[in-house]
């Protein structure tokens, strides 16, 4: 009787559990943008705000930090260009470059690829460092949004950031609580620590 294990080298995320290989990497960079994609589409309207609350900043510190900075980068890299050509799977089914909430999506490229390496430094493997790295990505998402928002809108940053980020801070609370939930324990799952 032969028993697997896995070897869990420094540096690793969790698609690094996966055997390694191209159509391993392809696979995932597709499947991130996908998945940002389709989070995207649970969209709750907020209330004076031309941002609304969706799945998709979870999706893109999600596919961070489990793919690494590099995998994580290539798929919000394809979700943008993807939706920037017409592909209506930015929030709420829009696609381009030119709504208000575009640079959301330009600031989850940065905190996806932040969350990544930071992952690979570990920091997906306990509840406080998950948290940290939750907290960082948001704040990345949110320094490029809230003044691309003020400027594609004419609104003063003060306005922008009541429309584009305190509105929004509840949600992202409850995001990264589920997000210390579920990559510490699918490590301790997967027998590395």
């Amino acid at each position: 009787m032969s028993t697997a294990s896995v070897s869990f080298r420094p540096g690793a995320v969790l698609a690094d559990l996966l055997p390694a290989s191209r159509v391993r990497d392809i696979a995932l960079v597709v499947g991130g943008a996908a998945l940002t994609g389709l989070a995207a589409q649970i969209a709750v309207p907020v209330p004076g705000s031309p941002v609304p609350v969706t799945g998709q900043t979870f999706a893109a510190l999600l596919v961070g930090t489990a793919f690494g900075a590099r995998r994580g980068f290539l798929s919000l890299a394809l979700y943008a260009l993807v939706g920037m050509a017409g592909v209506p799977w930015f929030a709420g089914g829009t696609s381009g470059a030119g709504g208000a909430s575009f640079g959301y999506v330009l600031g989850m490229l940065l905190a996806a690829t932040v969350a990544g390496a930071l992952a690979r430094r570990g920091a997906d493997r306990s509840v406080l460092r998950t948290a940290g790295t939750m907290v960082l990505g948001s704040a990345l998402i949110y320094a490029v949004g809230v003044p691309y928002l003020a400027l594609s809108t004419g609104m003063s940053f003060g306005a922008a950031v009541a429309a584009g980020l305190t509105p929004f801070l509840i949600g992202d609370a409850l995001k990264a609580a589920l997000a210390m939930g579920l990559l510490p324990a699918t490590w301790k799952l997967a027998g590395g620590k």
